[in-house]
């Protein structure tokens, strides 16, 4: 579709590739220009950090705040009890109230990064939807919202007929959870004015749903836009690594692992990613992008170096930097690399090689270990490693041994 936006915001999200769907582009365009825009994402406390896969949206409403708008980052403290059941093969593991309390502390750490929460007429919101969905009066719910959805219309809807067609069970408790992302909405448009909803595009249903219950109880006029669902261009899903998800809280994953899941970003996506997940000129981002043999390796840096700058700070990029060079270039070990520190217990009378791969992180089972040395992608202090069998004692522990897999992940081994 050719729309030419009048707003900042929309242009941005049109030109960076942000936007894969809007329910009525002319209608929100108007509403950004008219005046400040409050616009919100869901976010369900399912673990104690994102990870990459949502920064895509993070980046949406850093945008709508740096454009003169209103980011309301919202905790699903309510919702994350039933467990969002879009396109998923089965129901998600039910959370106590104290475990999604502990999640959403550590989800609240990484917005202040990227948005400012403050007392500006485009200052950031955090709220909970717990604060309206666990007072919910189940009988007056089901007459004052529930009479406003067809179960046939909420049957159509891709996330739940996907889960259907493959005839995997959708509980009733799952069922319920459009009807309550529909209605977060409505309490935002009615507490907070909010008037726009992001989500990734498998969300568009539950998006939908929540525009057309603010129209029948409030009758006022709302918007829903989409981001791309992001895959890398060789079909992987964003967010996950080898070694699994690259979460963005530096507890969970040190900023030198982020940096370096950046720096590996395979060439087509370059110039991509650089659009989505920095704020470098459309201009550069295409120029870093279409550049070609070895200089596309100093594109990955930039986009490494801008993207952990947003998310964990200059100094960490430029300690990152400085730790992949002396790694890669010189061979040397490097003060960031993931560290393991073993005990004189742990070590016993010695402790096999395949285990301390495995504990490194670099291969999730011993088998896959194994594999991983019978193929010849493992190194020991930079040498070839071949031998399954080898077994390290504490006095060959006395220096901190580099475990390495392929060129690129390596792991520190020392005493504690």
């Amino acid at each position: 579709m050719t729309y030419h936006p009048k707003s900042d915001f929309m242009r941005v999200m049109m030109e960076r590739g942000f936007l894969a769907d809007c329910t009525d582009y002319q209608g929100l365009d108007e509403a950004l220009i008219q005046g400040v825009v409050p616009g919100y994402i869901g976010f369900d406390a399912t673990a104690k950090s994102l990870h990459v896969g949502s920064l895509i949206q993070i980046m949406m409403l850093r945008w709508l705040q740096k454009t003169g708008h209103k980011p309301i980052t919202l905790m699903g403290g309510g919702t994350t009890k039933v467990g969002d059941p879009s396109f998923r093969a089965d129901e998600r593991p039910l959370l106590t109230p104290d475990q999604i309390d502990d999640n959403i502390d550590g989800i609240k750490q990484v917005f202040a990064k990227y948005i400012s929460y403050d007392d500006s007429d485009t200052g950031a919101l955090m709220l909970n939807n717990a604060e309206w969905l666990d007072s919910l009066n189940y009988l007056d719910f089901l007459r004052d919202i529930g009479r406003h959805f067809s179960v046939n219309r909420m049957l159509s809807f891709e996330s739940v007929k996907s889960r259907l067609d493959r005839e995997q069970s959708l509980s009733f408790l799952e069922f319920n959870y459009m009807i309550l992302q529909a209605y977060d909405f409505l309490e935002l448009n009615r507490r907070y004015g909010c008037l726009v909803q992001f989500g990734g595009s498998d969300q568009w249903g539950n998006i939908v749903n929540g525009i057309d219950l603010t129209r029948r109880v409030l009758d006022h006029e709302i918007y829903g836009m989409t981001s791309p669902l992001l895959t890398t261009s060789d079909g992987k899903k964003m967010g996950k690594s080898a070694d699994g998800a690259v979460w963005l809280n530096a507890d969970m994953r040190s900023p030198y692992e982020f940096w370096q899941f950046w720096r590996n970003t395979t060439d087509a996506d370059v110039g991509r990613f650089l659009k989505l997940y920095t704020e470098l000129p459309i201009e550069e981002c295409e120029r870093l992008g279409a550049l070609a043999g070895s200089e596309i390796n100093d594109a990955k840096i930039i986009l490494a170096n801008e993207v952990t700058t947003l998310c964990h700070g200059a100094e960490a990029a430029a300690a990152a930097e400085a730790t992949a060079r002396e790694v890669f270039e010189k061979g040397g070990i490097g003060d960031d690399l993931p560290t393991v520190a073993l005990t004189s217990e742990d070590i016993g009378d010695g402790i096999s090689i395949v285990q301390l791969i495995v504990k490194t992180g670099l291969a999730k089972s011993g088998k896959e270990a194994k594999r991983l040395i019978a193929e010849n992608g493992a190194k020991i202090d930079d040498e070839p490693l071949t031998d399954a069998g080898l077994m390290i004692d504490a006095t060959a522990l006395a220096n901190p041994i580099k475990l390495s897999a392929g060129k690129k992940r390596h792991a520190l081994v020392k005493m504690g």
